[in-house]
Formats: structure tokens, sequence, C-alpha cells
């Protein structure tokens, strides 16, 4: 067994490994915490032959000044030491990030503070005297359910960022399509009504012409804004596509729908955006269009094209106008 010749803490960086199977291209980068060098020695020479980064120390007081210069995929740490011990250098890995992994060390015959600390936020522990298949195997799971938590975190990251739109943060096109099905379908299993809200910005082109396209991105996302507050907190915005946009009212019936629409409308028109000049009435009104499921359309399909129908119907009045279909 290989003995480390003083206190400082050591690195050793092996070959590559099975550990290079649960990391990556990038080396596991493990702390070692006890204040028995024969204890260091022989967790170094295990880690390092499984493939991880090692580094060593011989107290809990260097561990936790390492941790506020250097981030650890793992911290080992003995239980029981001088000074700072590792119930406190658990603590202390914990409090900079909840998700860092630490397995604790102890005796067999203080397993109880083992889970006591396992309370606290450790992955798992290591009994002593040493089992080397256990040590192993710990290791290696604890790894493994930090990859896939991780895994499953960064899933749910990108399945919302495919349902939002980029620029407005709303939801986006294909979200819309597949939510309007599913109310939809809802709507007709329980018999409920469901209305659906169409609804343009009126001459975009001009105010990008005359104020330029970031202005013009600024003002979507402004706008997003408004008709964010405009709406209840049960009903869906979606960005359509360009400078139209549609809003769902699950379980809400015509009246009711162009109460809101006339709300959205309204508090849009007395919104100034950035690009206006000084004084000035904003320049930005929208048209919208309204059509209710069962009244107006069976289908998904056929509510779209009528509230798209009574939007062209808005956008020919002058604009700044909501219409019902079919009135």
């Amino acid at each position: 067994m290989a003995v480390q010749k003083d206190h400082e803490h050591i690195d050793r960086e092996p070959s590559v490994t099975p550990a290079d199977q649960i990391a990556g291209d990038e080396k596991v980068r493990t702390l070692v915490v006890d204040d028995e060098e024969i204890v260091r020695s022989f967790l170094i020479d295990v880690l390092t032959d499984e493939g991880y980064q090692v580094t060593a120390v011989s107290s809990g007081d260097e561990a936790v000044k390492l941790m506020t210069m250097e981030n650890y995929d793992l911290i080992i740490t003995d239980i029981k030491m001088p000074g700072t011990d590792g119930m406190e250098v658990l603590r202390v890995a914990k409090a900079r990030d909840p998700n860092q992994n630490v397995i604790v060390m102890t005796g067999y015959a203080s397993t109880e503070t083992a889970v006591e600390s396992m309370k606290l936020g450790a992955a798992d522990y290591i009994t002593k005297p040493f089992n080397l298949d256990q040590i192993k195997i710990v290791v290696a799971k604890t790894l493994e359910r930090s990859r896939l938590r991780q895994k499953a975190e960064e899933g749910e990251i990108y399945k919302q960022l495919s349902r939002i739109d980029g620029l407005t943060e709303l939801y986006n096109y294909t979200f819309f399509q597949q939510l309007l099905k599913t109310e939809v379908e809802r709507a007709g299993r329980y018999g409920h009504q469901l209305s659906l809200l169409m609804i343009d910005i009126d001459n975009f082109k001009g105010y990008n012409d005359a104020y330029g396209h970031p202005a013009g991105d600024d003002a979507l996302r402004r706008l997003a804004r408004v008709m964010s507050r405009a709406v209840r907190g049960c009903d869906f915005i979606a960005r359509y596509g360009g400078d139209e946009f549609v809003v769902v009212l699950p379980e809400t019936d015509q009246t009711e729908a162009k109460t809101i629409g006339e709300r959205l409308r309204t508090l849009v028109s007395k919104t100034i955006f950035d690009g206006t000049r000084e004084g000035e009435e904003s320049i930005i009104t929208v048209s919208v269009g309204l059509a209710t499921y069962p009244k107006d359309a069976q289908t998904k399909e056929d509510l779209v094209k009528r509230a798209d129908q009574a939007l062209y119907q808005a956008k020919s009045k002058n604009r700044n106008n909501l219409c019902v279909f079919g009135e």
C-alpha cells in the first residue's frame, strides 16, 4: 500500500480507466478527507486505480478551504476528525451546492452517526475497516445516481425550451398545436366550451420600418408581457408566428372570452412602447378574432380557421378591433 509522505494535499491523475465511462472525457474529481495517513493512502490507491482524479487532505479545515477554491464531483470524508469534523465538511459542501455528492466514512460501531449524516444530505456512507468492493460499489453508485439526476434535470430544461418561443418567452407554435388539440378533446369529453383568440399587431411592418427591427423585437417582448397581464392564470398564450399570437381560453364561453379579448386589446392600446415619440399616443394596437368551441367549430383545425376569419374581419374594420366569428 502506498504511503503519503507528508500532510500536504496531493493530486494523482491516472490513465484512462472504467471511471471515464461515468465522467465522459473529464476525470471525476474526488476529494478525500481523513486525518489518518494510512487511510488517505489506501483510498488514493483504490480510487486512482478505478480512474478517479484524487486530492487528499488531512483535516476538515483544509477541505473547507479547498472547497472555496475548487469544485469536486465527489467528496469522501471521515466523520470523526479533530477540529472541523466530517459533519461540518458535509454542511459546508451542501451549503455551497445542494447537489454536491458527499460520502462519509465511519466505524462499524458508529453507523448511527452515518445515518444522521445522510439525513443532512450525504449520498451514502462507507464503514471502517474498509471492504474494497464496498468502496468501489458505493462510489460508482453515487456517481451514477448523480449522472442520472443531472440528465433528468437537463431533459426537463430541454423539454421546457422546446415549448418556448425564444424571443417572447411565450409558448411556441408547435406547443400551441399540441395544447389546443388536448383542450379541444377535453372540452368535448366533458361538455365544456373552449374559446380561442387570434391576435395580430396592426401595421407592425410600419413600426419596424420607423424604428428598426431591434425596436420591433423589444416591442414583441413588451407586448407578450402586457398580454400575459390581461389574461387569467388558467389561459395559455402562444406566439403563432411573426406578429401573430393566440390565446387558448379553457372552459370559457363566447361572452366571457369577448370580455377577456377586449381587456387585452384595450391594455395594449394604452401601453407606450419604447420607440414611440415623447407625448405621442401608442402606435401599437392589435386586432383580435374570437371563435368558440363547439358553437363555431367542432375540430381544432376549424376552430383556428374560424378565429382567423374573425381576425380578418377585425382588421378590415380599421384595425384595433375585436370581432366574434359569425357576428
